[in-house]
Protein backbone atom coordinates (compact mmCIF):
# COMPACT_ATOMS: atom_id res chain seq x y z
CA UNK A 1 0.00 0.00 0.00
CA UNK A 2 1.47 3.49 -1.02
CA UNK A 3 2.27 5.94 1.60
CA UNK A 4 0.87 9.60 0.50
CA UNK A 5 2.32 12.80 2.40
CA UNK A 6 0.76 16.35 0.90
CA UNK A 7 3.03 19.20 1.16
CA UNK A 8 0.69 22.15 2.04
CA UNK A 9 1.64 25.97 2.66
CA UNK A 10 -0.12 28.37 5.12
CA UNK A 11 -3.73 27.39 5.26
CA UNK A 12 -5.25 31.07 5.17
CA UNK A 13 -3.55 31.74 2.08
CA UNK A 14 -2.76 28.76 -0.11
CA UNK A 15 -5.01 28.60 -2.37
CA UNK A 16 -2.94 25.94 -4.58
CA UNK A 17 -2.93 23.42 -1.14
CA UNK A 18 -6.79 23.80 -0.87
CA UNK A 19 -7.18 22.13 -4.31
CA UNK A 20 -5.23 18.24 -3.71
CA UNK A 21 -6.15 18.63 -0.31
CA UNK A 22 -10.08 18.27 -0.78
CA UNK A 23 -9.34 15.70 -3.77
CA UNK A 24 -7.14 13.74 -1.74
CA UNK A 25 -9.71 13.35 0.87
CA UNK A 26 -12.14 12.28 -1.78
CA UNK A 27 -10.11 9.14 -2.35
CA UNK A 28 -10.45 8.13 1.34
CA UNK A 29 -6.91 7.34 1.39
CA UNK A 30 -4.94 7.81 4.18
CA UNK A 31 -2.33 10.33 4.40
CA UNK A 32 0.21 12.79 6.36
CA UNK A 33 0.00 16.64 5.60
CA UNK A 34 2.88 19.22 6.48
CA UNK A 35 2.52 22.30 6.36
CA UNK A 36 4.91 24.49 5.67
CA UNK A 37 4.31 28.74 6.41
CA UNK A 38 4.39 30.68 3.66
CA UNK A 39 6.04 34.13 3.75
CA UNK A 40 8.96 33.58 5.64
CA UNK A 41 12.53 33.70 5.66
CA UNK A 42 13.35 29.89 5.21
CA UNK A 43 10.34 29.37 3.58
CA UNK A 44 11.97 28.43 -0.01
CA UNK A 45 14.70 26.05 1.00
CA UNK A 46 12.10 24.04 2.99
CA UNK A 47 9.55 23.68 0.36
CA UNK A 48 12.66 23.13 -2.14
CA UNK A 49 13.22 20.17 -0.06
CA UNK A 50 10.31 18.08 -1.56
CA UNK A 51 9.46 20.03 -5.17
CA UNK A 52 12.14 21.55 -7.38
CA UNK A 53 9.07 24.28 -8.62
CA UNK A 54 9.59 25.54 -4.98
CA UNK A 55 5.82 25.62 -4.80
CA UNK A 56 3.48 23.82 -2.85
CA UNK A 57 1.70 22.07 -2.84
CA UNK A 58 3.80 18.47 -3.32
CA UNK A 59 2.03 15.03 -2.87
CA UNK A 60 5.06 12.67 -2.01
CA UNK A 61 4.30 9.03 -2.96
CA UNK A 62 6.23 6.18 -1.24
CA UNK A 63 5.93 2.97 -2.96
CA UNK A 64 7.63 -0.40 -3.13
CA UNK A 65 10.65 1.02 -1.89
CA UNK A 66 10.90 3.97 -4.14
CA UNK A 67 9.43 7.90 -3.25
CA UNK A 68 8.65 10.27 -5.84
CA UNK A 69 6.63 13.69 -6.20
CA UNK A 70 4.16 15.18 -8.10
CA UNK A 71 4.48 18.97 -7.88
CA UNK A 72 1.46 21.49 -9.19
CA UNK A 73 -2.36 20.86 -8.07
CA UNK A 74 -3.63 19.59 -11.00
CA UNK A 75 -0.94 17.01 -11.52
CA UNK A 76 -1.64 16.10 -8.47
CA UNK A 77 -4.97 15.83 -8.33
CA UNK A 78 -4.82 14.17 -12.13
CA UNK A 79 -2.19 11.54 -10.56
CA UNK A 80 -5.05 11.21 -7.61
CA UNK A 81 -7.73 10.32 -10.27
CA UNK A 82 -5.24 7.82 -12.16
CA UNK A 83 -4.35 5.67 -9.11
CA UNK A 84 -8.13 5.93 -7.48
CA UNK A 85 -10.57 5.00 -10.26
CA UNK A 86 -13.51 4.36 -7.58
CA UNK A 87 -13.01 7.94 -6.01
CA UNK A 88 -14.92 8.97 -9.32
CA UNK A 89 -12.66 12.16 -9.12
CA UNK A 90 -13.77 13.14 -13.10
CA UNK A 91 -16.98 12.71 -14.45
CA UNK A 92 -17.85 8.98 -16.16
CA UNK A 93 -19.78 10.67 -19.21
CA UNK A 94 -17.47 11.76 -21.61
CA UNK A 95 -18.74 15.42 -22.43
CA UNK A 96 -19.14 16.01 -18.93
CA UNK A 97 -15.52 14.78 -18.14
CA UNK A 98 -14.89 17.22 -21.04
CA UNK A 99 -16.03 20.07 -19.81
CA UNK A 100 -14.92 19.34 -16.10
CA UNK A 101 -11.07 18.98 -17.61
CA UNK A 102 -11.66 22.43 -19.48
CA UNK A 103 -13.11 24.45 -16.46
CA UNK A 104 -10.98 22.65 -14.61
CA UNK A 105 -7.47 23.75 -16.71
CA UNK A 106 -9.25 27.61 -17.19
CA UNK A 107 -9.19 27.71 -13.53
CA UNK A 108 -5.50 27.00 -13.53
CA UNK A 109 -4.30 29.03 -16.01
CA UNK A 110 -6.72 32.54 -16.02
CA UNK A 111 -8.31 35.34 -13.74
CA UNK A 112 -5.26 37.12 -13.15
CA UNK A 113 -7.14 40.24 -11.85
CA UNK A 114 -9.51 37.62 -9.50
CA UNK A 115 -6.00 36.30 -8.15
CA UNK A 116 -4.41 40.15 -7.33
CA UNK A 117 -7.64 41.69 -5.99
CA UNK A 118 -9.42 39.07 -4.05
CA UNK A 119 -6.24 36.98 -2.85
CA UNK A 120 -7.15 34.21 -0.81
CA UNK A 121 -7.43 35.02 3.16
CA UNK A 122 -9.90 31.71 4.16
CA UNK A 123 -10.70 32.61 7.63
CA UNK A 124 -11.06 36.72 7.33
CA UNK A 125 -13.75 38.45 5.86
CA UNK A 126 -13.29 42.38 4.00
CA UNK A 127 -15.44 44.63 2.74
CA UNK A 128 -15.68 44.37 -0.97
CA UNK A 129 -13.15 46.09 -3.16
CA UNK A 130 -13.50 48.39 -6.30
CA UNK A 131 -14.38 46.18 -9.19
CA UNK A 132 -12.72 46.75 -11.94
CA UNK A 133 -14.57 45.60 -15.40
CA UNK A 134 -12.11 42.93 -16.16
CA UNK A 135 -12.67 41.29 -12.73
CA UNK A 136 -16.39 42.05 -12.97
CA UNK A 137 -15.91 39.64 -16.65
CA UNK A 138 -13.42 37.08 -14.64
CA UNK A 139 -16.10 36.47 -12.09
CA UNK A 140 -19.14 36.79 -14.43
CA UNK A 141 -16.81 34.10 -16.63
CA UNK A 142 -16.45 31.36 -13.69
CA UNK A 143 -20.26 31.87 -12.62
CA UNK A 144 -21.00 31.17 -16.13
CA UNK A 145 -18.97 27.85 -15.94
CA UNK A 146 -20.46 26.89 -12.47
CA UNK A 147 -24.10 27.35 -14.24
CA UNK A 148 -23.58 25.96 -17.53
CA UNK A 149 -22.03 22.64 -15.63
CA UNK A 150 -25.22 22.67 -13.63
CA UNK A 151 -27.39 23.33 -16.49
CA UNK A 152 -25.88 20.18 -18.31
CA UNK A 153 -24.53 17.54 -16.16
CA UNK A 154 -25.05 18.77 -12.46
CA UNK A 155 -27.90 16.58 -11.57
CA UNK A 156 -27.26 16.81 -7.49
CA UNK A 157 -25.00 18.21 -5.28
CA UNK A 158 -21.58 19.05 -7.42
CA UNK A 159 -21.03 20.97 -10.58
CA UNK A 160 -21.09 17.27 -12.29
CA UNK A 161 -23.49 15.31 -10.26
CA UNK A 162 -20.94 13.73 -8.04
CA UNK A 163 -17.96 15.84 -6.15
CA UNK A 164 -14.81 16.04 -8.82
CA UNK A 165 -11.70 17.68 -9.20
CA UNK A 166 -13.81 20.60 -10.98
CA UNK A 167 -15.32 21.32 -7.48
CA UNK A 168 -11.27 20.82 -6.10
CA UNK A 169 -10.36 23.76 -8.61
CA UNK A 170 -13.08 26.42 -7.50
CA UNK A 171 -13.25 26.02 -3.97
CA UNK A 172 -10.57 28.52 -3.30
CA UNK A 173 -12.93 31.23 -5.25
CA UNK A 174 -15.81 30.26 -3.12
CA UNK A 175 -14.04 31.11 -0.47
CA UNK A 176 -12.31 34.51 -2.31
CA UNK A 177 -16.18 35.33 -2.73
CA UNK A 178 -17.29 34.58 1.06
CA UNK A 179 -14.37 36.27 1.94
CA UNK A 180 -14.54 39.69 0.11
CA UNK A 181 -18.96 39.73 -0.62
CA UNK A 182 -18.80 38.58 -3.86
CA UNK A 183 -22.89 37.84 -4.40
CA UNK A 184 -23.32 34.92 -6.27
CA UNK A 185 -26.82 34.21 -8.01
CA UNK A 186 -29.75 32.56 -5.82
CA UNK A 187 -28.76 29.06 -7.93
CA UNK A 188 -25.17 29.00 -6.60
CA UNK A 189 -25.72 30.32 -3.33
CA UNK A 190 -27.05 26.79 -2.14
CA UNK A 191 -23.81 25.34 -4.27
CA UNK A 192 -21.66 27.18 -2.24
CA UNK A 193 -23.24 26.96 1.06
CA UNK A 194 -22.69 22.90 0.09
CA UNK A 195 -19.13 23.06 -0.53
CA UNK A 196 -18.68 24.91 3.30
CA UNK A 197 -20.59 22.06 4.86
CA UNK A 198 -18.15 19.17 3.67
CA UNK A 199 -15.78 18.28 6.23
CA UNK A 200 -12.49 19.46 4.31
CA UNK A 201 -13.69 22.98 3.83
CA UNK A 202 -14.74 23.15 7.61
CA UNK A 203 -11.26 21.84 8.73
CA UNK A 204 -8.99 24.18 6.32
CA UNK A 205 -11.62 26.45 7.82
CA UNK A 206 -10.72 25.68 11.28
CA UNK A 207 -6.76 25.52 10.73
CA UNK A 208 -7.11 29.02 8.59
CA UNK A 209 -8.26 30.54 11.69
CA UNK A 210 -6.66 28.54 13.89
CA UNK A 211 -2.80 29.79 12.05
CA UNK A 212 -4.44 33.84 11.89
CA UNK A 213 -5.00 33.68 15.62
CA UNK A 214 -1.08 32.12 16.29
CA UNK A 215 -0.23 35.00 13.96
CA UNK A 216 0.59 32.29 11.57
CA UNK A 217 -1.50 34.34 8.90
CA UNK A 218 -0.43 37.89 9.70
CA UNK A 219 -2.70 40.53 7.34
CA UNK A 220 -0.71 40.78 4.48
Amino acid sequence: MAKYTLILGTKNWSSWSLRPYLAMLATGQPFEERVIALNRPGTRAEILKYSPAARVPVLVIEEDGRSYSVFDSLAICETLADRHPEARLWPADAQARAQARSISAVMHSSFPELRATLPMDFGRTHSTPVLTDALKGQIEEILSYWQSAFDRFGHGRFLFGDFTIADCMYAPVLSRFRTYGIALPESLRAYSDRMFQLPGMRNWDSAARAEIESGQADPR
